[in-house]
């Protein structure tokens, strides 16, 4: 009987992601960053975190690449530094926007979301304005693909683990 093969669970982008972000301050930190906060005292303020965490999560997240360090110096004052978001970390907008849809479905409070996500036009545009949501798209240009339609298969680096013995199942000498 030929063994099913199964992906190795430990080689995951989800695991690795979560391994950066997963801890709530740290997503939390970056949903301030792509509101325009930058300094520590800032940040501090905005989320009522303690000093010595969101120095770690600051710290975590420049090492992964979400975040780099920028010195400056107000006038009379020491040097320091505001943490600016990179391509990386400014690519963490869309997963924000669907943990923010997700909260306003099933946990807003009943007279509804606390913050709506508007569509700003370019500027020189005509105003938007309109409501913006997270929409799956498959890439030979389907949209509004249903979530209930997609599933995994194995990628390029999928690593595979040897299927253990199912009950009932006999060893062969």
């Amino acid at each position: 009987m030929e063994s099913e093969r199964r992906i190795d669970p430990v080689n995951c982008s989800v695991a690795r992601a979560l391994s950066v972000v997963g801890e709530r301050w740290s997503l939390l930190i970056v949903r301030e960053a792509l509101d325009g906060a930058r300094r520590f005292g800032e940040l501090r303020a905005r989320l009522g975190i303690a000093g010595n965490l969101l120095s770690t999560r600051l710290s975590t997240l420049v090492a992964a690449g979400v975040m780099r360090r920028v010195p400056y110096q107000d006038p009379g004052d020491r040097h320091r530094y505001e943490y600016e978001l990179t391509e990386q970390g400014m690519d963490l907008r869309i997963t924000l926007m669907a943990l923010l849809e997700w909260g306003d479905k099933y946990l807003a409070d009943p007279q509804g979301p606390s913050v709506v996500v508007r569509h700003r036009a370019a500027e020189g545009d005509a105003t938007c304005e309109e409501r913006v949501r997270v929409v799956l798209e498959c890439s030979a240009g389907h949209t509004h693909v249903p979530p209930q339609s997609v599933h995994r298969t194995p990628g390029p680096g999928a690593r595979f683990l040897e299927a253990s013995p199912r009950p009932g199942d006999t060893a062969q000498a």
